[in-house]
């Protein structure tokens, strides 16, 4: 089974770990989730790359900023991907973003201009327009305050394992991935117990960071194919209206998974690994042929 190596690379005074698939084809970078890790999208990376070379940014843990301060930009997230890109000497990628890494991904291209082939946005955090414009604490916002909320110790995986299985975020997560997220998401302290690699408190202040920069006037100005995938359970629909992004989108397509929520690259990797190679193929297609 193919595993990845795990590497790292400084840039602007920090360092971004990151997962590497080696491939012959085009490169595709996977942008995670808030408070999530490269690993959870290793089931799809591993598929991919027998196709791709496949790249997995972490963008939790390389960045300070407490919740009370804004937050870590998203905006910030981006620039940092571009000096990724560009000290690894990645030209025209393939992005595919998930929730917060939708976001980052359309700023990397729609505001600091990095080119790629063409996108997958799942689930993006595209807030109702209003929320940029107006103050939010920690307490107001819908998903940071929801974050502050998480558990954070364990005694042992067992229990880690026990107690993720019984929370409706995690009930439906492939086994694999859910394996994986313990394994790499969860960091052992010195009597053997478990916390969270990216803390409730880091994510809040990812979350917060999001507030720091408008995606919605970037829309026109991604050019290149964007997929859209929504869950159809997601929580998320009752305030974010991804279909009324695909109407921003110069070549915007959408795309409903069925019986999945938010988190459907850890719900259903088998099928997003599918949308993703297939709609990567069409316009590798496409780019082939000088379109």
């Amino acid at each position: 089974m193919k595993m990845p190596l795990t590497l790292r690379q400084r840039i602007a005074g920090a360092d971004i770990s990151y997962l590497f698939y080696d491939g012959d084809g085009p490169t595709v970078i996977l942008l995670h989730a808030t408070g999530f890790i490269p690993w959870t999208w290793h089931p799809i990376a591993r598929h991919l790359s027998t196709t791709y070379r496949v790249i997995v940014p972490g963008l939790y843990s390389h960045r300070e900023a407490s919740r009370e301060t804004g937050g870590i930009s998203w905006k910030l997230l981006a620039e940092d991907i571009c000096l990724f890109c560009e000290m690894l000497k990645i030209e025209r990628p393939f992005l595919v973003g998930h929730s917060m890494g939708g976001i980052v991904a359309a700023i990397a291209c729609g505001s600091h201009g990095i080119r790629t082939g063409a996108m997958v946005l799942i689930e993006p955090i595209f807030l109702p327009f209003h929320f940029y414009r107006q103050p939010i604490t920690v307490d107001t916002h819908p998903l940071a305050a929801k974050a502050l909320r998480r558990k954070n110790h364990w005694r042992d995986r067992a229990e880690a394992l026990q107690y993720l299985s019984s929370r409706p975020l995690f009930a439906s997560w492939n086994r694999e991935v859910l394996d994986l997220y313990i394994k790499h998401g969860m960091i052992e302290q010195g009597n053997g117990e478990l916390c969270l690699a990216c803390s409730p408190q880091k994510e809040a202040a990812l979350f917060m960071g999001g507030m720091k920069h408008n995606p919605w006037p970037l829309l026109p100005k991604l050019s290149c194919p964007v997929l859209i995938v929504e869950g159809e359970t997601s929580e998320n629909r009752h305030f974010i209206d991804l279909t009324r992004i695909v109407t921003e989108l110069p070549h915007g397509s959408y795309r409903m998974v069925t019986n999945s929520g938010h988190l459907l690259p850890m719900e259903q990797p088998d099928t997003v690994a599918g949308i993703i190679e297939n709609f990567f193929r069409k316009h590798q297609s496409d780019m082939n042929n000088g379109e």
